[in-house]
């Protein structure tokens, strides 16, 4: 078990580097965007809000075709893995690395190296829950995806996403500041009360 841990540890510490030798030119950014992220200050939640909101305004505005809209989002992601190396040197100052931020961006890369693992964790429980158990993967399969579809179906597409990635941006602020453990115990307290009452009335 010892040794499996630690066969762990060190593939993570390896992916952890590399990832960090890959994104070393957006490190500046990626300290900067961390901070916004995290809710350092009080006003970044409505700023990332207001931000994206605009960008989807914008976007409903010119009404591009879906192969306009992709052309234009990879070529955004070219510029900026272009252009970002290039120029936070020259915005941030790369002589004001300190070892604080290097430690920072070495979090950062390891907290990405982790949700990927988390990701890939899951892919491979629902390919088990097939092979192990294929109807109680179909049932939930054919549920969720209803469920998604129906969603889907009530809200306009552009709406939906708008609301997706607006969450997604806030969530790690929501973990940052305990919101999400607080409602999800919440929850929990909720479940098990109505459980207990339930054993109460069967008895």
């Amino acid at each position: 078990m010892a040794e499996g841990d630690n066969r762990s540890t060190n593939l993570l510490a390896v992916e952890t580097a590399s990832l960090e030798e890959h994104l070393q030119g957006w490190g500046e950014v990626m300290l900067v965007a961390d901070k916004v992220l995290r809710w350092e200050k009080a006003w970044f939640p409505p700023a990332i809000v207001g931000v994206v909101s605009l960008v989807f305004l914008i976007i409903y505005y010119l009404d591009p075709s879906v192969l306009s809209g992709v052309s234009c989002f990879v070529m955004f992601l070219c510029l900026a893995d272009y252009l970002v190396p290039i120029l936070a040197p020259r915005i941030f100052g790369s002589n004001k690395w300190t070892t604080e931020q290097q430690q920072r961006f070495h979090e950062i890369c390891s907290n990405v190296v982790k949700t990927r693992r988390r990701a890939v964790g899951w892919w491979k429980r629902l390919f088990t829950l097939k092979e192990e158990k294929p109807k109680m993967y179909f049932v939930t399969m054919i549920i969720s995806l209803a469920a998604v579809a129906w969603v889907g179906q009530q809200v306009h597409n552009l709406l939906l996403t708008c609301l997706i990635v607006i969450f997604l941006l806030l969530l790690p602020g929501l973990n940052q500041h305990g919101i999400i453990s607080k409602y999800i115990g919440m929850a929990k307290r909720e479940i098990n009360k109505l459980l207990k009452q339930k054993e109460k009335k069967n008895e």
